[in-house]
Order: C-alpha cells, then structure tokens, then sequence
C-alpha cells in the first residue's frame, strides 16, 4: 500500500505541471505510431493549424534527435529541439522537447498508442519543469489549443493515409 499511496503523491505532485491531451483517431495503431518516425509524415501534420514545419535533421532513435523549426502562420519562425528518452514501438514514445539541445526549460512529453477497436487512442501527457512554465505555455503560446489542433492535423493525416491503404 505504500507504493499506491507514494504513487500518489507523485502523481499530485506533477498534476500541476501537466497538461494531458488525448484522441481517438481512425487508423491503425501502426500507421498513427509510424507518422511520428519520419520526416516525410511530420512535416505533413505536426504543429497547430496554420504552422508549417522544417527540419534540420531527425534521427528517430533513443539518444536520436529532431531539430526543427516551426513557422507561424505570422511568419514567427521558432527554433524546436527534441530527443527520444524511449522508444516501444507501436506502443510508447517519451521525449525531452525544447528550443534547443540543454534548454533548461525543456518539458518531458509521453505519448501512448493504444488500440480502440479498428482505431488508435493517442495519448500525450506533458510535464513542464515548474507550475510557472506550464502557465506560461498555456497562455502566451496556447499549449493546450495547439496540442489538439496538432493532434487533429495528425488525425487528418493518417485517416486519409489509412485511406489510401496506408502509403505515404
């Protein structure tokens, strides 16, 4: 019991620091995880409505890194860095996710992929450093309205992939 009750108050002692978004998208566990792996799919669906993306480089792997940059659809470029801390696929991703390698307020994002019926509940639990940075990804760059657009253009994505019997 001891364990529950510590579990608990780890899990408390972060839900001030988290957002959590999640969608039941129409496509196969496979096809949502694997649009997470490739260049060819991310710069077709990631960032909110109206971003485009660009990236430097990806290496998906653990310890691999993707470094990109997001544009604003007011032509705001905003430098993006991510490296993979685990990889289960099609199950699990975890990230470190900043404006570059060492950004001391990097956040610690989770994403799970789990099958429902003939689709695919995507999960993404994100914990930022302090309650204060949480804040202030919520109000000045909207965290949890662009979170589900994003997830929405991956829903548009690999619903038609899935369509097309999954080429891309």
């Amino acid at each position: 019991m001891a364990s529950t009750g510590r579990d608990a108050m780890t899990q408390s002692g972060v839900a001030d620091r988290e957002i959590v978004l999640s969608r039941v998208i129409d496509a196969p566990r496979e096809l949502v995880f694997e649009a997470f792996t490739e260049v060819r799919h991310l710069s077709r669906w990631w960032g909110p409505e109206g971003f485009s993306t660009t990236t430097r480089s990806l290496d998906f792997r653990v310890g691999g890194e993707w470094d990109f940059v997001m544009h604003g659809p007011d032509g705001t470029d905003y430098p993006e860095w991510i490296t993979w801390t685990e990889i289960i696929a099609p199950e699990r991703i975890a990230m470190l996710h900043g404006e570059s390698r060492g950004d001391p307020n990097a956040f610690e994002s989770v994403l799970t992929f789990q099958p429902d019926g003939e689709a695919t509940r995507i999960e993404m639990r994100t914990v930022f450093p302090t309650q204060e940075l949480r804040q202030e990804a919520v109000e000045k760059y909207h965290a949890i309205e662009g979170g589900q657009q994003t997830l929405g253009n991956l829903a548009a994505y690999v619903t038609e992939l899935a369509e097309q019997g999954g080429e891309g």
